[in-house]
């Protein structure tokens, strides 16, 4: 991992990452027009204890055929401020430290653009060729997404019958959707220990389980996936509820989705986690297979994605820089520790922050053009950021639940 110093007591910095351009763009893809969001993350340690480091994930450092981040920039006041990167994973890393006695705070916020993309199986794309090197990173196993025993098993037994990538690709997507459920008791969005979820015969979860065990068994049958860490922005412009916000105020909305390559496609999206959000959540909830609203979203969800969601990474047991502890198994929520150890990123009582989105209305943007998106330089000017719903049509609070 590569490491970019900033001094933040100056103020606002921006964190120049190595940003990466576009990955190819598919020819059978189709996609929706571009909208700019801007997403502010606030971190503030509630008992510090000696020296105090934070993390925080910046917005996907690589370009992709849905989203081009356009800057990451932070604020630091009393302490300093680090940016990291690991160009494999399109990760990005905030680190900030602050000295015994001061009030560890920091701010970071997030200017990406995000389109809708759907993929048209009934035309074979003509793909570049893939970098194997990278496309062996996507089937190696993980601590948690372990490729061996009970999940290769599964995984043989699951696609048995196809013919095809694409065959084995849907048969793990379908198999998944009919036979996990989403646990509300999860915490977070879950751990994603797939092994532990096999061989307990329990399989329930939230995305971070039921979306890894999409990861690993495509891995597990030859097909490179990986998993993509990020947040909900706005509100579903589709007619679900549950699958988007209800205010600007995002803090609860982390939601990982999954990513699939296939030959003669490149990298297809799925999100079965989220057709078994839509059976549970969606009004009035508890809806069967058979619902009609969930045998749409399960048609669209491989293949497609809304974007009113914004990707941090595809990082796996991640190293935080500088810390004492252990790896975290993805970096989806901000992340503290102190004198006296690991903070819980999911207790509110001694590590608060506040993530609140909008959508950028440009009135001017400086350098636009496809050499542009993703760089640090790119600046939207006289713009003003509206909420990312319309706050007349819901007045309700933002949800408790994580995504």
């Amino acid at each position: 991992m590569n490491r970019r110093d900033f001094l933040g007591a100056a103020g606002i910095v921006s964190a120049s990452f190595g940003f990466q351009e576009s990955e190819r763009l598919l020819a059978q893809a189709e996609f929706g027009s571009w909208r700019t969001f801007e997403v502010t993350t606030r971190v503030e340690v509630l008992k510090p204890s000696g020296m105090t480091r934070v993390w925080l994930p910046a917005a996907l450092i690589s370009g992709t055929p849905y989203q081009k981040t356009l800057a990451n920039t932070f604020k630091c006041e009393g302490g300093t401020a680090k940016a990291f990167e690991s160009k494999a994973e399109a990760l990005g890393i905030i680190v900030a430290e602050f000295a015994t006695g001061v009030r560890p705070i920091i701010t970071v916020t997030s200017q990406a653009m995000t389109r809708n993309w759907e993929v048209n199986f009934s035309a074979q794309g003509k793909t570049q060729e893939a970098n194997p090197q990278e496309l062996k990173n996507w089937l190696r196993p993980t601590k948690f997404l372990p490729t061996d025993g009970i999940v290769k098993k599964t995984a043989i037994e699951i696609t048995s019958g196809a013919r095809t990538d694409v065959d084995k690709a849907r048969a793990i997507y379908e198999w998944i959707v009919e036979n996990t459920y989403r646990n509300p008791k999860a915490r977070g969005c879950g751990v994603g220990d797939i092994r532990f979820l096999l061989e307990s015969r329990d399989l329930g979860g939230k995305c971070a389980d039921l979306n890894a065990l999409y990861v690993g068994l495509a891995r597990a049958a030859g097909l490179p996936a990986r998993e993509v860490y990020g947040i909900r922005i706005a509100k579903s412009e589709m007619g679900y509820k549950s699958l988007g916000t209800s205010s600007p105020n995002v803090t609860k909305a982390q939601h990982c989705r999954a990513e699939v390559y296939l030959s003669d496609y490149g990298w297809i999206p799925v999100d079965p986690a989220d057709v078994r959000k839509v059976m549970l959540e969606e009004p009035p909830g508890s809806r069967p297979l058979d619902d009609e609203m969930v045998k749409k979203a399960r048609a669209r969800l491989f293949g497609s994605w809304e974007m009113n969601w914004m990707a941090y990474n595809f990082a796996h047991d991640v190293v935080l820089p500088g810390s004492s502890g252990p790896p975290v198994g993805f970096l989806m929520y901000p992340q503290a520790e102190t004198a006296d150890g690991r903070l819980d990123s999911l207790d509110p009582e001694n590590f608060r922050y506040e993530i609140a989105s909008g959508v950028i209305v440009p009135a001017h943007v400086d350098g636009v053009g496809a050499r542009n998106w993703g760089k640090p330089n790119t600046r939207v000017t006289s713009r003003k950021v509206e909420p990312a719903i319309d706050q007349s049509e819901s007045a309700e609070p933002a949800r408790a639940n994580f995504a």
